[in-house]
């Protein structure tokens, strides 16, 4: 990013402090084993449905667990979830979407057709579906959260494959004697990114609301893994005798997934070509 940028961006105070909220998570997730009190699993019946104390900053649950630890430790998971779906969606959806939008005709409108019955699904239900398929458990998340996501990221990028690969310049280097790959992987895909930035940054919340949805549903990251859709379901049996067990991962997923939306829009804002003049 050029310095523009960043002072478009720095000028958006709601998304520097979601921002600040994202650095926050990274940290907590990273540095996560060194500032948890308590083992994330370490089970102590004499201590169940403890309240807040100076010993337990967010109380306990029914086996006497920390939520404070179990929270630390499920930013990781959460991170880890979103970053590898993510990721592995971008792969997958720029490679589908240059190659639609690139060389056009019946392989776009193969690949578009197969993007389309995954669009057709609503987002949740088509993840379900997969991990139905697929099984429980954290691999199975992320793969059902990347296919999820690829559909955006392909959209995406075809858009801006077909409006640059008609451009002078693409048309210089075909001249020039390039070959496809080096036009699409030197010229085309550098000159996508922007708008991949901004969804990319959009879907890393999406991709923690709709894992930790999984997870809530019984179809995610399983138990004793301290998982925050996991913790929201065990945590809402609850609600009278510890209600902390369910506010604080309800509250954290809130918050992390707000703050990627708020990065994502000033992204938008701060990318977008009509406020560089």
């Amino acid at each position: 990013m050029d310095q523009q940028v960043i002072k478009r961006f720095l000028k958006r105070k709601v998304s520097v402090f979601g921002g600040l909220i994202i650095i926050m998570f990274i940290l907590t997730a990273i540095f996560g084993p060194l500032v948890a009190p308590y083992d994330p699993l370490q089970q102590n019946l004499a201590n169940s449905y403890k309240g807040i104390s100076s010993d337990h900053l967010l109380g306990t649950d029914n086996l006497g667990r920390d939520t404070l630890s179990r929270l630390i430790y499920g930013a990781r998971i959460s991170l880890g979830i979103s970053l590898a779906s993510i990721g592995l969606a971008l792969i997958i959806g720029v490679s589908l979407g240059v190659t639609a939008g690139y060389y056009g005709g019946r392989v776009d409108n193969l690949i578009m057709r197969f993007v389309d019955i995954l669009l057709a699904f609503p987002g949740i239900l088509l993840a379900i579906a997969i991990v139905a398929i697929l099984g429980n458990g954290l691999v199975n998340t992320m793969i059902a959260v990347a296919i999820f996501s690829v559909p955006d990221f392909a959209r995406i990028v075809r858009s801006s494959v077909i409006s640059l690969k008609e451009t002078e310049f693409i048309e210089a280097c075909r001249a020039a004697g390039a070959s496809d790959i080096r036009i699409i992987t030197k010229h085309i895909i550098p000159n996508s990114l922007s708008p991949l930035i901004v969804q990319a940054t959009l879907m890393l919340g999406t991709a923690i609301l709709i894992a930790s949805g999984l997870s809530f549903l019984g179809l995610g990251v399983q138990p004793p893994n301290p998982e925050w859709g996991a913790m929201l379901s065990q945590g809402r049996e609850l609600l009278r005798s510890s209600p902390l067990v369910a506010i604080a991962p309800g509250a954290a997923i809130t918050f992390v997934v707000l703050s990627f939306s708020l990065v994502g829009d000033g992204l938008r804002d701060a990318l977008d070509p009509k406020l560089k003049n």
